[in-house]
């Protein structure tokens, strides 16, 4: 079951704090090991930040609501925010939500920002949008995560900082879009940019966009948008070489996983995008290892090589 912002009359911080903490271990997301190791206060900041991320999700992503209904309680969590900027927040995520908030001067808008992309695809599905739609996107669901973390990982405020969240953002989203693309037409999504489907001659139906036939022109659009998943990696890891990334590690954990993904979906072929592409427990762990003790901050080559 779900933990939902409203499933408890919480109005105790320690056990707000301690719901957030469950709604992260009940996800069973991969971003809890990257949690996990930071100090007390600021792990709870991101169970918090990442409680809020997951139940705008869920919400957005419930077939039992109505678009009416979903909508309705995306704007019912406008209103929390708001009310956790006042310091009277009426939920438990929002009362854990308020410490994080003072302490590290999280940014309003970032909030605002993440129930936009919720909103995005609870108006949805999303359908082959345009290449600065699918930006406006990754930027809602996947940047906003980045700039609402960083502080809340010690980072130092700055463009630097702005600049390896955004980008990183931008290559994890791109990543999970190439990876779940068989998942997401099986119900009626298709984040592949239409710029691409077009410019290979590949349909912009979820429900077509799988057929045998169209394969090779489905691999030529993953292929392209795989170097752009790659360029961001890029972009994120020239940001990285100007902080301390010792600061950034629970994003580097993550960071170093998905950049295997891609590499992975590349090496098996592109002629095989949409197929399920698992890693194993142990290929994580020695990803993480590494990218915990020594990350590679080397340039990129390219996956064409």
């Amino acid at each position: 079951m779900t933990v939902t912002m409203a499933d408890h009359a919480i109005t105790d911080e320690a056990a707000a704090r301690a719901h957030a903490s469950e709604a992260v271990k009940q996800s069973g997301t991969s971003f809890g090991a990257g949690m996990a190791i930071l100090p007390r206060p600021r792990r709870e900041a991101m169970h918090a930040v990442y409680a809020f991320c997951r139940d705008v999700d869920d919400i957005a992503d419930d077939d039992g609501l109505s678009q009416e209904e979903r909508l309705d309680r995306l704007a019912a969590w406008r209103e929390e925010i708001a009310r956790v900027y006042a310091g009277a927040p009426k939920t438990p995520f929002g009362l854990a939500l308020v410490a994080p908030v003072q302490r590290y001067n999280l940014p309003e808008s970032e909030f605002i920002m993440m129930i936009e992309g919720m909103e995005m695809d609870a108006r949805g599905p999303v359908v082959a949008p345009t290449f600065e739609d699918l930006y406006a996107y990754t930027r809602r669901v996947a940047g906003a995560v980045g700039l609402l973390s960083m502080p809340c990982f010690g980072a130092p405020a700055g463009a630097v900082s702005d600049r390896f969240a955004l980008a990183l953002g931008d290559a994890l989203q791109l990543t999970n879009i190439l990876r779940d693309v068989g998942e997401d037409a099986e119900i009626g999504r298709l984040y592949l940019p239409r710029d691409l489907l077009e410019e290979h001659g590949a349909p912009i139906e979820p429900s077509a966009v799988m057929a045998p036939g169209v394969r090779p022109a489905l691999s030529q659009v993953a292929a392209a948008l795989g170097r752009v998943a790659e360029d961001k990696f890029a972009e994120a890891r020239m940001a990285l070489r100007e902080l301390d990334w010792r600061t950034v590690r629970p994003a580097l954990l993550m960071m170093g996983a998905y950049e295997a993904y891609l590499r992975k979906l590349k090496a098996r072929g592109w002629d095989k995008i949409g197929l399920p592409l698992n890693m194993s427990r142990t290929e994580k762990m020695l990803i993480a290892a590494r990218w915990y003790f020594a990350p590679d901050l080397k340039p990129s080559q390219s996956m064409d090589t």
